[in-house]
């Protein structure tokens, strides 16, 4: 599976699904690679995956991350396999343990130690039996890794990690972790407003959506970042660290930042610096094309 240097990342929650296809197909236009869907409480993305495979020819699309705690591991198994074997292996599985607060509190489920759950869900998807016909390929699957332990189990039971809301620093430390043979997609949240206080305006109320969600708050502080830098939206140094943002070239400097930093594949995620969240800023993402 060829995913290039870059990719798209985004949430399709608020768009009809006929504009949901026009979007998959421009932005395989535009040259992207592969288009990252993530999970939480929108669309099913293997759901989503299916349809936009089936309307796209070449783009891979990749779950950025589908939450282990919605599925049963034998399902995720023919999930991805189907998935695979229909759009002649174009699609990624990304996997991930979600948080705490969303398992619990809006599931309702039981939120067990991170690494020991996601070793135990990766063993019984190998172990489960799946009698379709299979894909030509072996399909990747990735998981969402953030902490040494996690990263280190990313290197040894499946094909690597998909670092989400993190920094070029935060990158090397995983690339280190990982060794030189597993997979490093990250992802990175664009702002193309050159204008100091636009920009981090802009992105306060993204970096808000996160800021009590435990995994995210562990790892920035893990990051060098303080529990002061973490308060209302985040200080201009957790900004600044975490979005890009200012010129096409600042933006363009970041992203070759984590490519320098051992990123196989950058998922960028592009912040409409007038809009809301969820405006697809379609100026950023040309802008930033492959192609």
């Amino acid at each position: 599976m060829q995913l290039g240097k870059r990719g798209a990342w985004f949430f399709f929650d608020q768009q009809p699904t006929a504009e949901t296809v026009r979007t998959a197909r421009r932005i395989e236009e535009l040259g992207y690679p592969a288009l990252w869907l993530p999970e939480t409480m929108g669309k099913n993305p293997f759901v989503l995956a299916s349809l936009l495979l089936a309307n796209t020819s070449k783009l891979v699309l990749a779950t950025g991350i589908a939450n282990i705690y919605h599925r049963e591991p034998g399902v995720t198994l023919a999930a991805q396999m189907t998935l695979a074997e229909q759009s002649d292996n174009r699609f990624l599985l990304g996997l991930g343990v979600s948080h705490k607060p969303l398992v619990e509190g809006v599931r309702g489920l039981t939120y067990r130690p991170p690494v020991a759950t996601m070793r135990d869900y990766l063993a019984k998807m190998a172990a489960s039996p799946y009698q379709g016909v299979p894909p030509s390929e072996d399909p990747p699957t990735v998981i969402a890794a953030l902490g040494p332990k996690m990263l280190a189990l990313a290197a040894e039971a499946c094909q690597g990690a998909h670092p989400y809301f993190t920094s070029p620093d935060h990158t090397a430390m995983a690339r280190e972790i990982l060794g030189p043979d597993a997979k490093l997609y990250v992802e990175q949240k664009v702002i193309l407003e050159q204008n100091p206080s636009k920009a981090r305006t802009a992105a306060r109320p993204v970096a808000q959506m996160y800021m009590g969600l435990p995994n995210y708050r562990n790892n920035w502080l893990r990051m060098g970042l303080s529990e002061s830098d973490l308060d209302g939206g985040g200080s201009d140094r957790f900004i600044d660290a975490t979005f890009a943002w200012g010129s096409l070239e600042a933006i363009e400097a970041r992203i070759q930042a984590h490519l320098d930093a051992g990123a196989d594949h950058v998922c960028i995620q592009p912040i409409k610096a007038d809009g809301q969240f969820g405006d697809l800023d379609w100026e950023a993402l040309e802008a930033l094309a492959p192609s």
